[in-house]
């Protein structure tokens, strides 16, 4: 591969660009080769021009509505598309005085737009090429009308060797420093998209700690309700396991009590430097307690080093609660028992969490991080995407992807502290 593809609607452009350029250039070849023949008096083969002009003419043609079709277009293809123009200028140049005509210089012209659009390996081979044909042309080519003694003169061979050689320097620097240029345009193209990208994204969380406190003091009252209630049941006469439900519905009542006093009183804004470092293997024993306190009847096996290293993790509640939904969505997936297989070193943790459910939807991989998504059948999406968030602002990251046999992996990567670190 040369290049990477780019964008289908930059690369639609260029090569409209380009089939401009084309048709100016068989403008201005066959104004000027009319020009010598029947004005300044040069004999030149008329007809081998023609056909190669009409030629270029019918590529152009074919360029524009290839570039007007809405296809993707490749890089490669821009590759070969200024191969032609090569080609065809090293044909007009062949029957018009080879390297000695004063227009050979617009070989620069396919190397400077390929070092302007494509990438480093790609312009070095069009420095080549256009090096290649002017080399050629040197020694290969029909002289300019009667004048075929010219090239035996010592000092006009100087000349045009040092045409040559001013060639080959141009083309080597202009491979070198535009596509350097080029590059650092690019990649400063790309800081900014992904700026933007997490601006928007920074934005979503904002209106969304906004909508949290709304909804954690709206939903506050019907909860104490409702506590008020659970406890009136369980003082009544209702059988035993009428109270052992009741004793489930309160306690997860509280839960979700407690979760919306956190909400309010941090109003959104829950930061990593407000937890402090805890070993990894008790902190994940402590948030797969807390699953299993809101899941009673879902069943989890935890796979942990036989002998683990000592590292700390940052005890933050939103970090505990972004795992807990990610068992949350593997349990609801899968009916099955879920497997989580931890590893770690001094520096990252890795952590699999594994479900044998109908396998991980398309979308949902695609646009993670992106924006809100969801397969559920009510879901909101704000699970994996709020998780997405928590885990990059912590510096981990989070993939999806099949399971061998059916089912999802979704690997969480995070890191971690020396234990030492905490005395």
């Amino acid at each position: 591969m040369l290049i990477q593809a780019p964008e289908k609607s930059s690369s639609s452009s260029n090569l409209r660009r380009l089939a401009v350029l084309r048709g100016l250039m068989l403008v201005a070849e066959l104004l000027a080769v009319l020009g010598a023949h029947f004005i300044a008096g040069i004999p030149l083969p008329l007809t081998a021009l023609f056909a190669i002009f009409v030629l270029m003419a019918l590529a152009g043609l074919w360029t524009w509505r290839r570039a007007n079709s809405g296809a993707s277009i490749g890089d490669q293809e821009f590759f070969l598309q200024l191969c032609i123009d090569v080609m065809a200028l090293a044909a007009v140049l062949y029957y018009t005085g080879g390297a000695t005509n004063p227009f050979a210089w617009l070989f620069l012209i396919p190397l400077i737009i390929a070092a302007t659009v494509l990438s480093a390996p790609a312009a070095w081979l069009m420095a080549a090429l256009t090096t290649l044909c002017y080399s050629l042309l040197f020694f290969y080519y029909r002289p300019l009308g009667n004048d075929t003694h010219a090239h035996h003169d010592q000092a006009f061979s100087q000349h045009i060797f040092g045409m040559w050689f001013g060639f080959a320097l141009s083309a080597a620097l202009i491979a070198w420093f535009v596509v350097g240029m080029a590059n650092t345009l690019r990649q400063r193209d790309k800081l900014l998209a992904e700026a933007r990208e997490q601006a928007l994204r920074d934005e979503q969380l904002v209106a969304l700690g906004t909508l949290a406190t709304g909804a954690a003091h709206e939903l506050g009252t019907p909860l104490s309700t409702m506590a008020v209630v659970t406890r009136e049941l369980e003082r009544a006469e209702v059988p035993e396991g009428m109270k052992r439900k009741l004793q489930i519905l309160r306690s997860q009542v509280d839960r979700c009590k407690q979760a919306l006093s956190v909400i309010s009183a941090s109003a959104g804004e829950l930061r990593a430097e407000s937890g402090g470092l805890m070993p990894v293997q008790i902190w994940l024993e402590r948030v797969v307690e807390s699953w299993k306190a809101q899941r009673p009847n879902a069943t989890l096996s935890i796979k942990l080093p036989s002998h683990p290293p000592e590292a700390a993790i940052i005890d933050e509640q939103t970090l505990q609660q972004s795992l807990i939904n990610l068992l949350n969505n593997a349990a609801d997936a899968s009916e099955e028992a879920l497997e989580v297989d931890a590893s770690w070193d001094t520096r990252q943790l890795t952590l699999d969490i594994l479900d044998r459910g109908p396998g991980l939807h398309p979308n949902v991989a695609a646009t993670l991080g992106e924006r809100q998504t969801s397969d559920k059948e009510h879901g909101m999406g704000l699970g994996l995407f709020l998780t997405h968030s928590t885990l990059q602002r912590l510096g981990g990251d989070i993939a999806l992807f099949d399971r061998h046999g059916g089912g999802t992996c979704t690997r969480i990567k995070l890191p971690l502290t020396q234990l030492d670190r905490m005395q």
